[in-house]
């Protein structure tokens, strides 16, 4: 497949904070250099696609107005920040369902991809997750985990490089 390159980012711990199942738009706090980092990746080209698991909505925890409300207000604070995403693919299944959306499995970014003209094979996966880099491979792309050797500005760097490599 050509198209854009992208950058897929979980939403839980990647971008905001992770406080469970997040059902009030107060609680959204940018995890600290996701905003920088997304201004750089989109400088160097990248779309910005969130894609997040929220069983919250398929347990009957979080109601569809609820979690509308905590997107916007993520949108909201990535743009205060000077930030901004090009889209937002949500899972609602709860794991029992047997989705073929919900990560590790790649519906969320194979549907990413096919409905903005996304490459995989030139785009990345980046969460704090082992489901997150299962998913990301999964469909083709490079992945990157978030952990305490991997910091959002080490992400950066990993991406352009691989990029620069792979012109």
């Amino acid at each position: 497949m050509s198209g854009d390159r992208a950058v897929f980012l979980d939403r839980d711990g990647t971008l905001i904070d992770d406080v469970g199942y997040i059902s009030d738009p107060e609680d959204v706090r940018l995890v600290p250099g996701a905003a920088d980092a997304l201004r750089a990746l989109r400088d160097a080209g990248f779309r910005l696609v969130v894609v997040s698991n929220q069983s919250g909505l398929g347990r009957g925890l979080i109601t569809q107005e609820r979690a509308d409300a905590v997107h916007q207000r993520l949108v909201q604070e990535l743009e205060r920040a000077g930030a901004q995403i090009d889209a937002a693919y949500y899972c609602p299944h709860t794991p029992e369902e047997g989705c073929d959306c919900r990560k590790p499995l790649p519906g969320l970014l194979l549907d990413a991809a096919r409905e903005l003209g996304l490459d995989l094979e030139r785009s990345f996966m980046v969460g704090n997750s082992d489901v997150d880099v299962a998913a990301g491979e999964a469909a083709g792309a490079r992945a990157i985990l978030l952990a305490d050797s991997t910091d959002w500005p080490e992400a950066v760097r990993r991406i352009q490089s691989w990029s620069r490599q792979a012109a």
